[in-house]
């Protein structure tokens, strides 16, 4: 991935913390309790979604992070280059037609993509989970596609419209949403996010 985009923490939702997140944003990705209050609707499931939406389904157990950065990343493609030579940029050429089951499958089979997921989440001090071990939070992303907010999580039946947006406000119209997600489990603390930006928080 071009270097000049990173992801950064977002250290609050408030008009004050937000702008000191670099801009442009290109995606913002929310990792959030999987509780059953969590569960709730929010948004409009599309099942019928513009084919130029980059969405994948996930059928690697937890890998919701790795779906995640995918469709942050895919969905950018026209102001983010990838190396050529690099596993990625070989995933979006061959699975961009493919609907959202099948591009499951070729992640899921695609043995340089899964080196490089095991390679990042075994990076840190905490211990990555195996893909069957069950764990308490998931990650969605959310990106302006034609100037409309998608949330995309691959364990719905689609992408999720949320309304309009734009590119100036992509990150503030996503932190509405993200207040949605929060509402619905006032008491628990663990909510994160995080924003693709050009630039860097350092």
């Amino acid at each position: 991935m071009d270097k000049e985009w990173n992801f950064v923490d977002v250290y609050g939702l408030d008009p004050d913390l937000l702008a000191m997140v670099p801009k442009p944003v290109a995606a913002v990705v929310l990792l959030f309790p999987d509780t059953v209050k969590g569960e709730e609707a929010i948004g409009e499931v599309q099942t019928d979604y513009p084919q130029d939406l980059f969405y994948t389904k996930q059928s690697i157990g937890n890998a919701c992070g790795t779906v995640a950065i995918v469709h942050a990343l895919a969905n950018n493609q026209k102001q983010i280059s990838f190396d050529e030579s690099k596993p990625f940029k070989d995933f979006l050429e061959k699975t961009q037609a493919m609907n959202a089951e099948d591009k499951a499958k070729y992640l899921e089979k695609d043995e340089k993509m899964g080196a490089a997921h095991e390679d990042c989440a075994q990076q840190g001090d905490t211990r990555a989970p195996s893909v069957d071990e069950r764990v308490k939070a998931h990650f969605v992303t959310f990106v302006n596609f034609n100037g409309s907010l998608y949330e995309l999580d691959g364990r719905k039946e689609g992408p999720v419209f949320h309304g309009s947006t734009s590119d100036e406000s992509v990150l503030e119209d996503s932190i509405e949403v993200v207040k949605k997600f929060m509402a619905r489990d006032p008491d628990n603390v663990n909510f994160n996010v995080m924003a693709l930006v050009h630039g860097s928080d350092n």
